[in-house]
């Protein structure tokens, strides 16, 4: 009982500090506008503000016209080739392309059959999780949320390197082929204790297959009979491409190359870019999207009834439902205005495995219908005429349900495809921006003396 009492006792402490703090700590949205700050590092056009340059990947969703923004169709260029061709390139060749995408962003250009080959024996060697690293970091320590158990995992590699603090090229290179090969085997490893630990449910460890491509072994780790098809794995893998990178200026990718530009090692700023990813405004949105549409696919009687559908999403976006964000996830994006090319690749899969699957057809045309219905809500209630179209987030998730890959994985396969993207871009900064980041904070408090305590 007293430690009831004492529990609610500090709660209401904690209120009344928060009270305390939110009466000293405002400032008016004004100031910003007076300043000129860009909050956020976007500018009034809503363009991010230019940080760096980068010759790892491209994203463009927009022209400008006597400074205007005038939408346009997306396109994302890995190295300078557009996705749509490595995407297109690897299914005609039948071959999993996520390697080769690890290799392009990483080196700058495509690799031949000889190079892929060494590829995928160094990620075959590195594979392995280091000896006890499981039982020790994984096992002994279950996390609700696999996003914070990758994060935990990255910065306790650190302890197992012989060489941690080395940011030379030679080093970093090699770090960066053991994440991208040991993060997959720490997401499912992950899951698997948590399934055990939290939904009380078998957990199941299966021996590194390492002639499998790391799509493969995602799910030959994730199901218990090891049983997957073809089709599925290059799903998964295209997946995977889509995820690998989006230019320096995301989030994620920007923390990591935050972190890099002080010196750090490559594990603290690696684990800055997961904790990043994990934000529901960020990569969390894809399972946020699944939450939304589960929400409103329950509460909504007829799926293809557009008036039903628009007002719920009227609801939404005026905090009434869901979880009260305003938010429609999976729509809209930073850069891209009438297509996100990715969005586009994930729907054209969706539709065409929906007749294979049990109810998903029709769940698939209700996202169509909430696609085509989101910018309209938004025009109605928030008079917002700014062009949006779904992003990469809208139709992930429903890929991964139709590969029955569990919700709790959604965003650490974000994360453990990313890998590439992030250790690209923390090696292009050590080894061309050479300074540390250094943004500046103008300060809104004035000078005023010291009272000494019995006079407050």
């Amino acid at each position: 009982m007293k430690q009831q009492n004492d529990k609610q006792t500090v709660q209401q402490e904690l209120k009344e500090l928060c009270n305390e703090f939110r009466e000293n700590n405002q400032i008016p949205m004004e100031k910003y506008d007076l300043y000129g700050v860009k909050r956020g590092l976007r500018n009034p056009d809503g363009t991010g503000v230019l940080a760096g340059l980068t010759q790892i990947s491209n994203v463009h969703g927009y022209l400008i016209d006597d400074s205007v923004r005038v939408p346009d169709k997306g396109v994302l260029t890995y190295r300078g080739i557009d996705v749509y061709d490595i995407v297109a390139g690897c299914r005609k060749a039948d071959r999993f392309g996520y390697e080769e995408v690890v290799w392009l962003l990483l080196f700058g250009k495509l690799p031949t059959t000889a190079q892929l080959d060494k590829l995928h024996s160094v990620i075959s060697y590195y594979r392995e999780l280091p000896e006890n690293f499981a039982e020790d970091m994984i096992l002994k320590a279950p996390s609700r949320n696999i996003m914070n158990k990758l994060a935990r995992s990255v910065l306790a590699l650190y302890s197992y390197d012989d060489n941690p603090d080395d940011i030379s090229l030679e080093n970093n290179m090699r770090q960066s082929f053991q994440l991208i090969s040991q993060l997959p085997a720490i997401m499912t490893y992950a899951y698997q204790v948590k399934r055990r630990k939290f939904d009380k449910e078998s957990m199941f460890f299966h021996p590194v297959n390492p002639t499998q491509s790391i799509a493969e072994s995602i799910l030959d780790a994730i199901r218990p009979d090891r049983k997957f098809t073809h089709d599925e794995a290059h799903l998964l893998d295209l997946c995977m491409m889509l995820h690998a990178e989006h230019s320096g200026g995301n989030n994620s990718t920007f923390a990591v190359r935050v972190l890099s530009s002080t010196g750090t090692d490559i594990y603290s700023a690696i684990a800055a870019g997961i904790g990043s990813l994990k934000g529901p405004k960020h990569g969390g949105a894809n399972h946020r999207v699944m939450m939304m549409m589960n929400d409103l696919m329950h509460h909504v009687d007829d799926w293809s009834s557009e008036k039903q559908v628009h007002d719920y999403l009227v609801k939404i976006v005026n905090k009434e439902v869901g979880d009260h964000s305003g938010l429609i996830y999976g729509m809209g994006h930073a850069v891209y205005t009438l297509s996100d090319p990715r969005a586009v690749i994930l729907k054209r899969e969706a539709e065409k495995m929906a007749p294979q699957h049990k109810g998903m057809e029709e769940k698939f045309q209700i996202f169509e219908l909430v696609e085509k219905l989101a910018p309209k809500v938004f025009q109605e209630v928030r008079g917002d005429t700014k062009v949006i179209c779904a992003n990469v987030d809208f139709y992930s998730g429903l890929v991964y349900e139709m590969l029955n890959i569990p919700s709790d994985l959604y965003t650490p396969l974000f994360a453990v495809s990313r890998m590439a993207g992030w250790c690209a871009h923390r090696i292009e900064e050590i080894e061309t921006a050479k300074r540390i980041m250094r943004p500046a904070y103008r300060s809104l408090s004035k000078l005023r003396p010291y009272i000494p305590i019995e006079e407050r």
